[in-house]
């Protein structure tokens, strides 16, 4: 067990909130301090009871909270410096308030009175943080911090859970005077009203087409056995968004269905639907908007029904549905253990996902920042051992490497594998740096197609048809080309090349034989 370093003194606030959090159920923090944050780390060193991880770039800290609430359920901690520092993580914290990821924020902050001289450093820190957040509090003194953290804890771990953000004044920090907090019970998640479980099980005897659209915990194991035994007795059509921040899949399990990216794809999907029931999600609408095509891509006429409330226990209403419809629940739809063969011919998404899927192991976490090449392994992996797919919530790119490293944190003994765009990658590559110095077990396929490959395809899309040379050179990543195998060692981690499908097949294998990082650069 663990022993902290006794001091004689009374507490100093930056004791006291370590104490705090603790005491609140966290025990890991995601740092990367400056000046203000001193005391902070001193007290990290003697209070022993949360763990240090140091990242290179704030946006990596951030979603590296992000990866480790998704896996665990509960907040870690991250620790910035000033405005400046968490201004450098709000992509990442804008993709965790999209996942509804308990994170808590601490944001050091110059001296009370050290404010009034607007030094270079000076910025309304709480103005950047309200939009990526449920909860900001500054706290006030070392007297007062204790209290804000269980606070704030609680605030981030509340259903459905965010995130929380507390600023912590420099002086309040070094003084002493502080009072550790007891925890506080979040508030949980509400059940949803007999009415709505009553209207939903109408809906799905009614005979026409059905579809449930979830998200958050009904689609883990045991939403996904509710929904499962409602679309065996209902025919229901199961369905999820792109966006989804946790689905658990594979063999064994009810499929679900993403909704199509396109927009003239979703509209035709949902054609001919009658009902559509929502678990913790919204109507879907496009990402963006197009010139030739609706933001509503929802058929006129469609009974559109809130089964569950994001702040509602979905998995519940949907065990209370199931009760309704089925007749004991024995029967569910469940994807086959079936897996790809061989590949022949280029190393292409397709390819890359058919041997993903025969050599996963049991239990892998899968980070997929994959972008354009995404589909393939997604399509493929259906059938593979059971595992757990995070997706990028928000839109922000330079998810990929630290979701997977917070991931591999929070998931110890679990294969984390990152789908990842080379384009996106070079945002946050810096997690790659903690995952070697943490010895973290991930396996990162790189999809090397020197291109940001998505927006060469939005250009049709959104009318921008007459683009010529100068707008295509903003698309390339070539020129020099990217050397990701130089890149990864140079952060400490394993890399290899492959250019074939019998190449990238030998070093996956090889890859996931071992513990610790390993890149594998696939030339596509």
């Amino acid at each position: 067990m663990v022993q902290d370093t006794p001091r004689n003194s009374t507490p100093t606030g930056a004791e006291s909130l370590i104490h705090s959090l603790a005491a609140s159920g966290v025990d890991i923090c995601f740092a990367n301090p400056g000046t203000s944050e001193m005391h902070f780390v001193v007290a990290l060193d003697r209070i022993l009871s949360i763990r240090p991880i140091l990242g290179l770039f704030e946006g990596a800290v951030t979603g590296m909270a992000d990866g480790y609430a998704r896996m665990t359920g509960k907040p870690a901690v991250t620790l910035l410096h000033l405005g400046s520092g968490l201004g450098n993580g709000i992509a990442n914290l804008h993709n965790a308030k999209r996942a509804q990821s308990p994170v808590v924020n601490i944001v050091g902050e110059h001296a009370t009175y050290h404010l009034q001289w607007d030094t270079p450093l000076v910025s309304d820190i709480e103005s950047l943080a309200r939009p990526v957040s449920r909860w900001v509090r500054r706290t006030q003194s070392a007297a007062t911090v204790g209290a804000d953290a269980a606070q704030a804890v609680a605030a981030a771990r509340g259903a459905p859970g965010g995130v929380a953000t507390l600023i912590l004044p420099a002086d309040a920090a070094w003084s002493e005077g502080g009072a550790p907090a007891p925890p506080i019970v979040p508030i949980a998640a509400a059940m949803p009203s007999d009415a709505a479980i009553d209207r939903a099980a109408t809906l799905l005897k009614s005979g026409r087409r059905t579809v449930i659209m979830a998200r958050g915990p009904a689609l883990q194991r045991d939403g996904l056995h509710q929904l499962g035994r409602i679309a065996a007795a209902t025919g229901a059509e199961l369905m999820c968004d792109g966006q989804a921040p946790r689905v658990t899949r594979g063999s064994g399990l009810p499929a679900v269905e993403r909704v199509p990216y396109r927009a003239e794809t979703a509209m035709e999907r949902f054609a001919g639907i009658a009902n559509l029931i929502l678990v913790g999600t919204h109507p879907p609408v496009p990402v963006f908007a197009y010139p030739n095509y609706p933001s509503w891509i929802l058929p006129e006429g469609m009974t559109i029904h809130y089964l569950a409330q994001e702040h509602e226990d979905g998995v519940a209403a949907l065990a209370a549905v199931a009760g309704m419809v089925d007749g004991g629940g024995q029967s569910r739809p469940v994807s086959a253990a079936e897996l790809p063969g061989c590949p022949s011919g280029s190393l292409d998404q397709f390819a890359i996902g058919a041997i993903l899927a025969r050599l996963m192991p049991e239990q892998a976490i899968i980070s997929d920042e994959a972008a354009t090449n995404g589909l393939g392994p997604m399509m493929a992996t259906a059938g593979a051992p059971m595992h757990d797919w995070l997706s990028n919530t928000g839109g922000a790119i330079g998810q990929g490497i630290p979701l997977a490293t917070g991931a591999a944190v929070g998931a110890p003994g679990r294969k984390v594998i990152n789908l990842q765009a080379d384009g996106s990658a070079m945002y946050t590559l810096q997690a790659l740096w903690t995952q070697a110095r943490e010895r973290l077990d991930v396996v990162t396929i790189l999809f090397s197609n020197r291109s940001y490959a998505i927006l060469t395809q939005e250009l049709q899309r959104v009318g921008a048809s007459d683009a010529g040379p100068r707008a295509l050179s903003m698309f390339d990543l070539g020129n020099p080309d990217l050397d990701w195998t130089k890149l990864a060692e140079a952060m400490g981690v394993e890399a290899s090349r492959a250019t074939t499908p019998q190449e990238f097949e030998a070093q996956l294998a090889a890859a996931l034989a071992k513990t610790g990082p390993h890149l594998i650069e696939a030339v596509i």
